[in-house]
């Protein structure tokens, strides 16, 4: 994995498929509140004139020039859990967007939100 300084330098880059088909464009990291570790990144989809977030895990995601290739394919991360461009992912939204990848979910010791965007 690679540390959370590094990936922040990649917003606005493009997000591929393991086939290298674009997603979208890389527009926020969010960290898992437990590791501090880049834990999912939004993505925007969506025609020029509806765009949205999506949201993607960064587990075993790869980056190079210009791009982060991420392990799940083009068609699963359009269909993942979405916010508006300017909105925010409500906290008890974050299961959907674990399940969604058929991730476990586990929030804070203290129950509090598991990412946090930085």
């Amino acid at each position: 994995m690679f540390e959370a300084e590094d990936i922040r330098k990649w917003r606005g880059h493009d997000v591929v498929d393991p086939e290298g088909h674009k997603i979208g464009v890389l527009e926020a990291i969010y960290v898992d509140t437990v590791t501090d570790q880049p834990s999912f990144a939004t993505v925007t989809v969506g025609l020029p004139t509806r765009h949205r977030l999506v949201f993607v895990p960064l587990g075993d995601a790869t980056v190079g020039p210009g791009y982060v290739k991420v392990v799940h394919d083009k068609k699963q991360v359009k269909d993942a859990p979405s916010i508006d461009t300017d909105g925010e992912l409500p906290a008890e939204d974050e299961k959907s967007v674990f399940a969604h990848y058929g991730l476990a979910y586990r929030a804070g010791v203290g129950g509090e939100r598991c990412l946090a965007r930085r």
